[in-house]
């Protein structure tokens, strides 16, 4: 999972692109990138977090219209040289970021290959750079307009398999953005009143900049801001919606709105929903202490559910990473007790229903469940709001090889008992989709990591290619 911006104005795009980018520092923390563009690319990347790239200034930055990015890896490695934005001056002038995953991208590289056009990293975003810019030079002989970049795009659908919401300069023209024919992951449009537009993985981004939204990116649609501010839109393929779930269960901050929906008010009715699995099993808990930060709004409505009191049993250290988007099983382990302290007083001699997102790999769970008892709490149960996570993401999600799926081999008894909990209780799937829909009936979810329902094709041999290179990447990490 990543996080991207693109903005285009009439004045210096560099500072906005900077405020806009750190609101969506948690889709990604291994690197980030910004290129700007004033007749030429202007291109700045580093590793770890937003702040760095804007450190000395944005002089070097200059240009009425910008992307940058923010990245996790799940194709390619961690390293500087796999960080985007991505930009080639031939045939066609682009830059390109996205976020998502190309299932493809091995065959898509060989054909590419086969054709001399050589790719300098290992990051899908350089391919999807590649195939734009052959589609619009193909597409726009004569000369370019948005019906050849409606083409090429439309050209783009047909080869590339996964999920991609992408954001792109095309020299000389104006700002470019596609979203998958599925709407997998989300893109957001706003306008400021000045008459910039921004383009961004969350609607957060738009917020900090005074944005009006517009409105999101259709699934399969292409929108074109040109050089004068004028907005062009097609939506090019109809199908059914397939917005990533995960999104509203982890991933995106509570103060975004995805399609239509509110991710805070999801999370609420998560908590609700939850709270009728947890009288099924006829706990009586003292107290319920969310596990911050993400569990907090569906840990507050499952409290009220039960009429159970609701406190800040584990504070945050707000200067260490998200575990879960940390690069190996090492690094999560060795980050969870600096991460989280309990408040003892909240949990001692109480009967505790801690709540979480989500259970990958059980080890974080795990040492939750045994700060909570080393604080002395007399039982300790342990709700999740997702469903058991059993199938590997192929759509920029960092769950890809399966062996790391606790449930996948586990039942929940026995997850309950690796995990240390007096009582484990799961979100059902079906209730998981129904309280996400309860907001927007109409809208469709990819549910691939619970059910191994993949929107789009997704063969056993594409997943052993993934699960393989994705190991290969975690042997290179320090401390694995």
């Amino acid at each position: 999972m990543c996080g991207f911006v693109g903005i285009i104005s009439a004045t210096e795009v560099a500072p906005l692109l900077s405020y806009a980018l750190m609101a969506i520092q948690h889709r990604g923390q291994d690197a980030a990138g910004v290129i700007t563009y004033d007749g030429r690319f202007h291109v700045k990347k580093s590793p770890g977090l937003a702040v760095s790239l804007f450190s000395d200034g944005y002089e070097h930055l200059p240009g009425s219209v910008g992307i940058a990015h923010t990245r996790y890896p799940t194709i390619g490695g961690g390293g500087i040289e796999d960080a985007q934005p991505f930009f080639t001056t031939t045939p066609f002038g682009l830059a390109l970021a996205h976020n998502g995953n190309i299932v493809n991208y091995e065959e898509l590289k060989t054909e590419l290959s086969l054709r001399r056009r050589v790719l300098n990293s290992e990051c899908d975003a350089e391919l999807l750079l590649a195939i734009l810019s052959e589609e619009i030079d193909r597409n726009s002989k004569e000369c370019f307009s948005f019906d050849s970049l409606c083409e090429a795009v439309q050209s783009l659908f047909k080869r590339v398999n996964g999920s991609y919401s992408a954001v792109a300069i095309i020299a000389g023209e104006g700002l470019c953005v596609f979203r998958d024919p599925l709407g997998i992951k989300p893109a957001s449009l706003g306008k400021r009143s000045d008459g910039t537009y921004i383009a961004a993985s969350e609607t957060v981004a738009l917020d900090i900049l005074g944005c009006e939204k517009i409105g999101d990116v259709a699934p399969g649609e292409v929108v074109f801001v040109d050089r004068n501010l004028n907005i062009f839109r097609k939506r090019l393929i109809e199908k059914p919606h397939r917005l990533c779930i995960f999104e509203f269960i982890y991933f995106a901050r509570p103060d975004s709105v995805m399609d239509g929906i509110s991710v805070y008010e999801a999370r609420l009715r998560l908590g609700e929903y939850l709270a009728e699995q947890v009288k099924r099993f006829k706990l009586r808990p003292d107290v319920v202490i969310p596990v911050p930060d993400t569990a907090r709004a569906a840990a507050v409505s499952l409290s009220s559910s039960l009429g159970v009191p609701h406190r800040e049993g584990l504070i945050k250290n707000r200067y260490i990473g998200r575990t879960f988007i940390m690069p190996s099983e090492a690094k999560r382990r060795e980050s969870v007790r600096m991460k989280l302290n309990p408040i003892r007083r909240e949990i001692e001699g109480k009967k505790v229903l801690l709540v979480d997102d989500s259970i990958v790999r059980g080890n974080t769970s795990r040492a939750i469940v045994e700060l909570t008892r080393s604080a002395g709490a007399k039982e300790v149960f342990f709700a999740v709001t997702a469903p058991p996570l059993r199938h590997p993401c192929v759509y920029g999600i960092d769950m890809q090889t399966r062996s790391e799926f606790i449930a996948r081999q586990k039942t929940e008894e026995e997850i309950r008992r690796i995990i240390g909990a007096d009582a484990l209780i799961y979100q059902k799937l079906d209730d998981l989709v129904a309280a996400i829909k309860s907001l927007r009936p109409t809208i469709g979810f990819c549910t691939a990591c619970f059910n191994g329902d993949y929107p789009t094709p997704v063969s056993e041999a594409v997943l052993k290619q993934i699960e393989a290179q994705r190991q290969r990447y975690q042997l290179q990490l320090p401390g694995t």
